[in-house]
């Protein structure tokens, strides 16, 4: 990144202003929603993904922490306990699914050709989206086709860091939305922390010194979007799987767009 041109690091600031309100705002998209206008600006996808994973691990980890801070207790104000707002035992039991298909991303381990395997994920999600947008989410009562799904996510979350839209088609059934974001930033934390130990291991540039001024514009992003998140929580039900369906489809298409290209 060195040696760009003064237009082309407005374009990156702005991007990673995008990201950080789709990721604060929905718990999800901040890699699928931006990488593809990143690439455009540079197409070096390593150059980007370690960013992309550093915001994640920052901004999920902040977000989770204020949300779930204990309220000072003073006499007289009762006992009442939040319950948090992050699911733990989905957590868990979605991770164990998840954990060996991402695994075997993580070392490259490809069983179908890359275009071919994301070109039916955002298929899938695409007929996702359109079930939440007329307001007739899928419900597949099987838990086989669950994992099935999970286990694609997470082999996807391991060759990149786009699986998101297929695991939070299948989250979003299971869990009530005030949960289903943080939840989702506590799935992230855990598999980016397994994609950074990668990185680590194959003498991958960090990025580091760009994490200066980039953080700062995801920061932006990421107050601007929690802002988003209390609107959308404040909808009625329909409104706000109507808004995830926009959001997923969009997200399918522009990766179809990007297998096709």
């Amino acid at each position: 990144m060195a040696d760009l041109n003064a237009v082309q690091y407005i374009l990156i600031a702005l991007i990673f202003v995008w990201s950080g309100f789709v990721r604060s705002g929905l718990g999800f998209g901040g890699a699928v929603l931006s990488l593809p206008f990143l690439l455009l600006v540079l197409d070096q996808p390593l150059v980007f993904l370690p960013i992309i994973a550093v915001h994640l691990l920052v901004f999920s980890s902040l977000t989770i922490w204020m949300n779930n801070r204990k309220p000072s207790s003073a006499p007289g104000d009762g006992d009442a306990v939040s319950e948090g707002t992050v699911d733990w035992r989905y957590l868990w039991r979605i991770l164990g699914i998840m954990i060996v298909p991402k695994l075997i991303g993580v070392f490259g381990l490809i069983t179908l050709p890359g275009n071919i395997l994301s070109a039916i994920i955002f298929v899938i999600v695409a007929l996702y989206s359109v079930s939440y947008i007329v307001n007739k989410p899928f419900r597949s009562n099987s838990k086989v086709v669950d994992a099935v799904f999970l286990m694609v996510g997470g082999y996807i979350s391991g060759t990149s860091l786009i699986g998101a839209p297929l695991i939070i088609a299948v989250a979003a059934q299971h869990l009530p939305k005030e949960k289903l974001r943080d939840t989702l930033f506590a799935l992230w934390f855990i598999l980016v922390m397994i994609k950074m130990g990668a990185f680590v291991w194959a003498g991958i540039d960090l990025q580091l010194i760009h994490h200066v001024w980039l953080l700062p514009c995801a920061a932006v992003g990421h107050v601007i979007g929690l802002q988003f998140h209390d609107r959308i929580l404040k909808a009625e039900t329909p409104i706000f799987f109507r808004i995830l369906g926009a959001v997923l489809l969009v997200v399918s298409s522009i990766g179809m767009v990007s297998v096709l290209g």
